[in-house]
């Protein structure tokens, strides 16, 4: 794999099946990470802390959903609220927006991939999990047109396979991930 060292944000996108791939990852990362890592999981708007909460479990790393005008810091792992949109200002902070479902979801995985995009550039990964529906895949787009990277579960390990399935057919994708090398490649950064 080439050298990420500039890699200064990794957007993490999933929907149906994906929980158990972040839960593998996180038990397999470092006690410290160099780089914020931010989460777009499709959730029940009613879903209050519950993932937050699960997720801590599995790490030291400091687990934290997002609020309103958030810094994004190294050796934090960030989920975004349900039913919430994530943007990216153009100094990097996150704001949350409740404007109208994208593909079904807030949060829509497509718009905080399209914003990491356009504020990060060359400097963010999007990675897309296992999901039902085609949300990501455009947003992955965009991470490549501003010169990110992108990486995608291997379809073939995904519970639901129609996202990263769709993903690569669509995508010129710098990285497959499974679940058991994810956290590998995070560390090399």
């Amino acid at each position: 794999m080439k050298s990420q060292s500039n890699t200064r944000l990794i957007v993490i996108g999933g929907s149906a099946g994906s929980l158990q791939v972040i839960i593998e990852m996180i038990k397999n990362l470092d006690n410290k990470i160099p780089i914020p890592i931010l989460l777009v999981v499709h959730r029940k708007a009613q879903s209050g802390d519950v993932l937050r909460t699960l997720l801590q479990q599995f790490t030291s790393i400091s687990v934290v959903e997002v609020e309103d005008k958030t810094q994004p810091e190294e050796n934090t792992i960030y989920i975004v609220p349900a039913d919430y949109h994530l943007l990216f200002e153009n100094n990097k902070m996150m704001s949350l927006d409740s404007s109208e479902k994208m593909n079904y979801s807030r949060p829509s995985i497509d718009v905080t991939f399209r914003s990491a995009a356009e504020v990060y550039g060359e400097n963010v990964i999007g990675v897309l999990l296992s999901g039902a529906n085609a949300d990501g895949v455009e947003g992955l787009s965009y991470i490549k047109k501003y010169s990110g990277k992108v990486w995608i579960q291997d379809p073939e390990t995904a519970e639901v396979d129609y996202m990263p399935r769709h993903a690569t057919k669509e995508i010129a994708y710098d990285l497959i991930i499974t679940p058991h090398n994810f956290a590998n490649y995070i560390k090399q950064l």
